[in-house]
């Protein structure tokens, strides 16, 4: 009688090597796709991974190896309380969740209202040669070059919060940008009812929005208008994004132009601005849409000047996509190429059980 074979979980590296009558560093080299074996050796150590269904434990196999990974994370520069920072926050989770691979991440930023700025700091992680990269991309024309290198040193790289389809990265962490504006439009319609006008309210530096989440955003909201409201004027407001001190006075200056107007949305995190804005005035009259549960715009959102919040759980984005290297690079995991953040929305009475959690 044939003594049973061992179980794949029994199954020893130095099991294998004996039965493929190969070296235990061989099968080390089969099993993770490295040079240096003989094809007569790779195809006898492969036919008995076949037969015994044998899968390797990669935790194990990592931790054993004690290999080092240097990751480089590329966002855009902010304000601490801003919404990157909860970004960095989940990285910093990521790290600690995942100290036993020996990784390591180097932060880097760029002006978001400056092209060159990214280029530049691309550069310089480029000379970095990191294991792995995760950045918040900008427009294609400067993302494209940055990927394309990327991609000639066989470096994986992730985007978080928005994703360049013409350079597909291994991995996209974000909302579809597209129906969350979508969205936003017919909930800001369920509060303006009838009305013939609103207004957008943008930050812009010299014609640069500062992210393409934004601008997709505000292309799915002009889609959903044109479709059920194409009567519905809408004005837009240009506040500089490198001007705060000037807010005041535009938004002074809009209000009393449009007096008519009672509805406005702002696709970017900075809610507050015209939230507090209509707080100082004692404006009650007007409804206010934004993005991102920053503590400005949760605070206006308890007190009322902001009515609707959209949130997108940067700090998950942040900790899923330094998870995904980890998955890729060390655990040789499978990862799904885009992995879309829900379209949370929030009021002043379900804010507390969100936000605490």
């Amino acid at each position: 009688m044939n003594k049973p074979m061992n179980t794949p979980e029994r199954i020893r590296i130095k099991d294998i090597a004996k039965m493929a009558d190969v070296s235990v560093g061989t099968v080390d080299r089969v099993l993770h796709g490295r040079s240096g074996v003989s094809e007569a050796s790779r195809k006898r150590v492969e036919e008995i991974l076949e037969k015994l269904n044998y899968q390797p434990n990669m935790y194990a196999s990592a931790l054993a190896s004690n290999k080092k990974y240097a990751f480089a994370c590329l966002l855009p520069q902010h304000e601490t309380g801003e919404y990157w920072t909860e970004v960095e926050n989940g990285i910093h989770e990521a790290l600690t969740t995942y100290s036993d691979f020996n990784i390591t991440v180097r932060l880097s930023y760029y002006d978001p209202y400056d092209y060159r700025s990214f280029a530049h700091a691309a550069h310089d992680i480029i000379e970095q040669r990191p294991d792995g990269v995760l950045f918040a991309p900008t427009i294609p024309q400067y993302t494209t070059p940055f990927t394309n290198e990327l991609e000639a040193l066989h470096i994986p790289y992730i985007y978080i919060d928005s994703n360049i389809k013409e350079a597909p990265a291994l991995s996209f962490f974000g909302q579809n940008s597209h129906q969350s504006g979508y969205f936003a439009a017919r909930m800001l319609m369920l509060l303006a009812g009838d009305a013939q006008e609103i207004v957008i309210f943008r930050k812009i530096n010299e014609g640069i929005v500062g992210s393409n989440q934004q601008e997709r955003r505000e292309v799915g909201f002009h889609e959903y208008m044109q479709k059920y409201h194409p009567s519905c004027r809408i004005w837009g407001l240009d506040l500089h994004a490198k001007r705060d001190g000037e807010d005041e006075q535009m938004l002074d200056d809009f209000f009393r132009s449009h007096p008519t107007v009672k509805n406005g949305i702002t696709f970017n995190s900075k809610a507050y601005i015209i939230g507090e804005y209509l707080l100082k005035h004692q404006r009650t009259d007007f409804n206010l849409m934004g993005y991102d549960l920053l503590q400005r715009n949760v605070e206006c959102l308890k007190q009322g000047s902001i009515f609707f919040l959209i949130a997108q759980q940067p700090t998950l984005q942040g900790f899923d996509g330094i998870k995904a290297l980890c998955d890729h690079l060390i655990l040789k995991k499978e990862i799904a190429r885009e992995n879309f953040m829900p379209i949370d929305l929030l009021t002043k009475e379900n804010i507390e059980y969100y936000y605490n959690k």
